[in-house]
């Protein structure tokens, strides 16, 4: 165990990105178009009001008559302010999970991505928890799909850009599993738009392909599906949606604050997914994997594990990658020179920088074709944890390097 010295000033902590969304917003930042437009958005229904000042609103469902919001048109009337903040209030004491989720897009101005499963209901119309789970996985692995595409565009992705596309999704916040039939995200207009756009783009041309493959028994429509986001990433995302329900639909809807990005259609129509489309989306994911080249990279990465079978002769190496690929590790096998050279590299603290070609089999996870082995310099700071790093495997790398 490590201690902090008592006259040491802390650092700096991150804010949690759920912080922002608990707090609601002031009557005076709140637009009330905007309002008036999510409140339609989750179901509430207007009825009546003074026309030109305010208009009535109810919440969904058969327990809401006896709720209403009074919500004005705009902040043109001197009771403006103080309709919005009863209606803020109201709807932050309302039991009903549409006022959370508007007041969610008061918070932030959030594109809502909306996944919805026809799954068959069970006794009592309970549901086994473990669909909910099964719905919350289809739906990550959708918004993790959507990042991917917005680093770069391929049929299959492996373990590239994953770590940053993961990293993306932190500010992303997703509503509770309504019995495993519907759930809703929220990303933030600010920083998660692209995923968005390049997910609504990438759901319509998968669902084009699909139709195509299904009316003609042709593929390639899924070629040109690649440049709008679609990639077997998407395909498994898809496949774990649907498979076990009788059809699900997924949309995307516009932060009335922020409008339509351009190019995008509104209001934007649910795209709708069958058990039928299940034998296309398993071929098209195959066929990414399959077609998707391997890349000649130039890598520098840290030696972190070594393994030959005797003192001498070719063996294998681990590198964690500092730059060249965006990959977490590689693996590669080396020639008892190029072994040499990476070992001693890692005596001495430096990191080695190799040429290869990234083999898609496997994940993007191996060089191949391997040449140019030589070590290269870096700054005291990364030196130092290299050497830590050694220290904490000095009987793993004697043994790795023994006879040399």
């Amino acid at each position: 165990m490590t201690h902090r010295p008592l006259d040491e000033p802390l650092r700096p902590v991150r804010p949690h990105p759920d912080e922002a969304w608990h707090r609601a917003p002031e009557p005076g930042q709140v637009d009330p178009a905007v309002l008036s437009a999510l409140l339609h958005r989750h179901g509430w229904q207007r009825r009546g009001g003074a026309a030109g000042r305010y208009g009535r609103w109810t919440p969904p469902g058969p327990g809401g008559g006896g709720t209403s919001l009074l919500v004005p048109e705009s902040l043109a009337f001197p009771d403006s302010e103080d309709l919005l903040g009863e209606a803020l209030v109201a709807l932050t004491r309302s039991g009903t999970p549409s006022a959370r989720e508007v007041l969610v897009g008061l918070a932030v101005p959030s594109d809502e991505i909306r996944w919805w499963r026809d799954v068959p209901p069970g006794p009592a119309d309970a549901t086994p928890w473990t669909v909910e789970e099964q719905l919350r996985s289809a739906a990550r692995q959708t918004l993790l799909a959507g990042a991917l595409a917005t680093r770069a565009r391929a049929g299959y992705y492996g373990v590239r850009y994953r770590r940053t596309a993961a990293a993306s999704l932190d500010n992303v916040l997703v509503g509770s599993a309504a019995g495993g039939r519907h759930l809703t995200a929220f990303v933030p207009v600010g920083t998660g738009r692209p995923l968005a756009v390049r997910l609504h783009q990438a759901l319509y041309a998968a669902r084009e392909a699909i139709d195509y493959q299904r009316a003609t028994g042709g593929m390639d429509a899924f070629d040109g599906a690649v440049e709008a986001g679609v990639s077997r990433e998407l395909t498994e995302a898809l496949i774990a949606l649907v498979r076990g329900t009788e059809g699900a639909r997924i949309a995307v809807e516009w932060a009335p604050a922020a409008g339509v990005p351009e190019g995008c259609a509104a209001p934007a129509e649910a795209v709708e997914f069958s058990p039928g489309d299940l034998p296309v989306l398993r071929e098209a994911g195959a066929r990414f994997l399959r077609e998707e080249p391997s890349v000649s990279v130039r890598v520098t990465g840290a030696v972190v594990r070594m393994r030959r079978s005797g003192p001498r002769g070719e063996g294998s190496v681990r590198l964690r990658v500092i730059a060249g690929a965006e990959v977490p590790y590689v693996r590669l096998a080396l020639d008892e020179e190029a072994y040499r050279i990476a070992g001693h590299a890692h005596l001495v603290g430096l990191p080695v920088r190799v040429h290869g070609r990234l083999e898609s089999r496997g994940g993007f996870r191996r060089l191949t074709g391997v040449s140019g082995v030589v070590p290269v310099q870096v700054d005291e700071a990364e030196r130092d944890r290299l050497m830590k790093s050694l220290q904490e495997n000095l009987d793993f790398f004697e043994e790795a390097c023994g006879g040399d």
